[in-house]
C-alpha cells in the first residue's frame, strides 16, 4: 500500500475494509489489505506520510492483531507480518511530533539503512546499464544495442544525485 497515494478520508477502508451499508455506495462487504494480508505479509511504502489519526489506527492493530471494517461491530482477528518503507526522516519527525513515537519503535524492529546512490557511487553504472537495457526492451531494441561511454560512466558516477536511483532511471530514459 503506497500510504502517501491514500487519502485519510479513505485510508479506514483501505486497509481495514468495510460492510456492506457502511457508507453511500457500498453494496458488498470488502475485505481490506489486513484482512488480505492474514498469515502473510503487508508492505506499507511512505509510511511517514500517514496523518496521525492512521498512525493511531494502525498502531491499535499492531498491538492488539484485531480490527473492525468500516460499519462492521465484529472483531476480525489478524497475523500478518509488517514491513514499511519510507524515505523521510521518522526520528526527526518523532521528535518534532509529526510520528508517533510508539509507532515508531513498532515499526523500526528491523531497520534497514539503504545509501544514497551519493555513498554507493560502485553501483550507479550497474543501475544505469539495467535501465538502459530496459528502455532498449520496451523500445524494442537489443539490449547491448545501446552503451554508456566512459566519460558517460564518469559523469554518472561524480554526479550528487539527490532524486536517488529514481532520478538515475530518468536521466537514463532522457539521454
Amino acid at each position: 500500500v503506497n500510504c502517501a497515494a491514500v487519502p485519510d478520508s479513505l485510508f479506514e477502508s483501505e486497509i481495514f475494509g468495510y460492510e456492506k451499508g457502511a457508507f453511500t455506495g457500498a453494496h458488498d462487504r470488502k475485505p481490506g489489505r489486513l484482512e488480505l494480508a492474514n498469515h502473510g505479509t503487508l508492505f506499507l511504502d511512505e509510511i511517514g506520510d500517514l496523518s496521525m489519526m492512521a498512525q493511531a489506527k494502525l498502531l491499535r492493530v499492531l498491538e492488539d492483531g484485531r480490527f473492525e471494517r468500516l460499519g462492521g461491530q465484529k472483531s476480525v482477528q489478524v497475523d500478518f507480518r509488517l514491513i514499511s518503507a519510507t524515505n523521510r526522516p521518522l526520528e526527526q519527525f518523532v521528535r518534532d511530533e509529526r510520528f508517533r513515537e510508539d509507532l515508531y519503535y513498532r515499526v523500526n524492529a528491523f531497520a534497514i539503512r539503504l545509501p544514497s546512490l551519493k555513498e554507493r557511487p560502485v553501483d550507479i553504472p550497474v543501475l544505469a546499464s539495467r535501465f538502459l537495457a530496459r528502455y532498449c526492451a520496451t523500445n524494442g531494441l537489443p539490449l547491448d544495442s545501446k552503451t554508456f561511454s566512459t566519460e558517460a560512466v564518469t559523469a554518472l558516477q561524480t554526479y550528487h544525485w539527490p532524486g536517488n536511483i529514481r532520478e538515475l532511471e530518468s536521466t537514463v530514459s532522457r539521454a
